[in-house]
């Protein structure tokens, strides 16, 4: 299985961007793994939050497949622990899917035809942060998921 990481918007900060490429490059010698990134919109000044988020929902049901699996990074989600979503992880890797997505989506949140398309929603935290940071997270998180499911010493409990 593929995991991708769709997100809207760039991350500009460049201590962010090395750590996020050091994690995604500890990443290839687990799972195949891509960041696809959404520019964000131009233009915005003349949209409404609605209408921004309805045009973000457009680009990302647009590189959605039909059998893909569609995990929201949402603050309402469920909350794991390290352990925990590594065996979340697990049980989605051991399912037939081909490709399985997490969106992090723009400042505005999901349209809800986004949370129509979404097999689950995930909680890295009680606390807001960035959508610069919450990549870096995720992909720290993967990596330490990806460590406990084999073994590795990184995750200390």
């Amino acid at each position: 299985m593929k995991i991708i990481l769709l997100t809207v918007g760039k991350t500009t900060n460049l201590h962010l961007i090395k750590l996020q490429d050091e994690y995604q490059n500890r990443l290839k010698h687990y799972v195949p793994f891509e960041l696809a990134v959404i520019p964000e919109l131009k233009n915005t000044k003349n949209l409404s939050m609605a209408e921004q988020v309805e045009k973000e929902a457009d680009l990302i049901l647009k590189l959605l497949e039909i059998n893909d699996e569609v995990i929201l990074l949402d603050e309402k989600g469920q909350q794991h622990t390290s352990v925990g979503f590594s065996e979340f992880i697990s049980k989605k890797m051991l399912a037939s899917h081909k490709r399985m997505i997490f969106v992090v989506g723009g400042p505005y949140g999901f349209s809800e035809r986004i949370y129509q398309r979404a097999n689950g929603k995930i909680s890295l935290s009680a606390m807001t942060f960035s959508h610069q940071m919450i990549r870096l997270i995720f992909v720290e998180q993967l990596y330490r998921a990806m460590t406990i499911l084999k073994g590795e010493p990184y995750h200390h409990e």
